[in-house]
């Protein structure tokens, strides 16, 4: 296996019954021999934990290694068990497997390719859009030919909105070219554990008004945030670190995304995609949104060159949050108690940054 480093996959599944037995088979039957599969279950009442734990020999037969499946007691949301993996992993690089996500046998094989630039820290595969429930690529009614895309990556907006590249699209071959890209998207990202070992934080608690920092506990994904934003957060700080992230459109993988149809440019049609999100997940990304900014922002940037753009989707978004979707004071009591700690997390990520305003410039589109 000399000329095969480890990687590592992390899947979490929560009630996943409907997908997350295709993506542990798509993880199981990888063409990449040296493999290390880690599950870990937020404590499912679907029945998915009993029956993932009855296949695991199958796999572990199929893989001839062992897998490690983990069974936290509680739903600890998205970063915090990626990160239990993330420490526990023995991979060179680490992919993170959405349990409804299905990757192609070659996936890992090609993904690997960028990451022959030392620089690279995080790389990103081409994915499309999967209809779990007729188990086929989605396709558009207009181009009943074509696959749609999920996405290429993750777009950083001069207002600060993110965007996924080309989702929504019919895959013409318009993204079939590699590039640099801000950052990976949380669905499939590929990191290099390097990457992830150079960036991680401290793991800061609260206790008696006073901030304890548990130097021997460390964060890659941000804690705080118990899903939506981390892949962001994560993909900013790898850019302020000096870390590259590519797109790769000869990795190939589908999802089953459950919110975002399309790469929406105007507000219309971003309200419209925002009421197909559940309430409890637009609460969250409002929060993580603002407090992801406090911790990795410019104040140069986003205040001087880019402050029309986003005070006009700013106050757009309070306004529009606060009549129609009505958690204002839930969201002023949360930053009440936590915009102190983020200062904090800036404080530690700006005195490590690599990069400086200028450099960060060109990733706002």
């Amino acid at each position: 296996m000399q000329n095969f480093p480890i990687v590592t996959i992390s899947l979490i599944n929560y009630n996943g019954r409907k997908f997350v037995f295709e993506a542990i088979e798509s993880a199981v039957d990888q063409d990449y021999p040296n493999l290390e599969i880690i599950l870990i279950d937020n404590n499912s009442t679907d029945g998915t934990k009993e029956d993932i734990e009855k296949k695991i020999p199958e796999w572990e037969k199929r893989r001839k290694n062992k897998i490690i499946y983990i069974k936290n007691k509680e739903n600890a949301g998205f970063g915090k068990p990626h990160n239990m993996a993330m420490r526990m992993a023995k991979g060179d690089f680490i992919l993170l497997l959405n349990y409804d996500a299905i990757l192609k046998p070659n996936y890992i094989e090609n993904v690997l390719k960028p990451f022959s630039d030392e620089k690279v820290g995080a790389v990103q595969g081409k994915l499309l859009r999967y209809d779990f429930d007729k188990n086929e690529l989605y396709r558009k009614k207009e181009d009943p030919e074509l696959n749609v895309i999920d996405t290429t990556g993750l777009m950083m907006l001069k207002n600060r909105r993110i965007v996924c590249i080309g989702q929504g699209q019919s895959d013409a071959c318009q993204f079939n070219k590699e590039c640099e890209i801000f950052g990976a998207d949380g669905a499939v990202p590929v990191y290099r554990k390097k990457a992830l070992e150079d960036t991680k934080l401290p793991i800061i608690k609260i206790q008696n008004s006073k901030f304890k920092i548990q130097n021997s506990l460390f964060e890659y994904f941000d804690e705080n945030f118990f899903m939506y934003k981390e892949d962001v957060d994560l993909a900013w700080r790898f850019r302020l670190y000096g870390w590259k992230t590519i797109y790769t459109p000869d990795a190939i993988a589908y999802h089953g995304r459950g919110s975002g149809d399309s790469m929406a440019d105007n507000y219309i049609d971003i309200i419209k995609e925002r009421r197909k999100i559940n309430n409890f997940a637009k609460y969250l990304s409002f929060k993580h949104q603002r407090l992801m900014q406090i911790k990795n922002d410019f104040p140069s940037l986003l205040f001087t060159k880019h402050l029309p753009k986003f005070i006009v989707k700013e106050v757009g978004a309070w306004i529009y949050m606060m009549i129609f979707e009505r958690f204002f004071f839930k969201v002023m009591k949360d930053f009440y108690r936590d915009v102190p700690l983020f200062l904090k997390k800036r404080k530690i990520v700006m005195a490590r940054r690599r990069v400086g305003a200028k450099e960060m410039e060109r990733w706002f589109e």
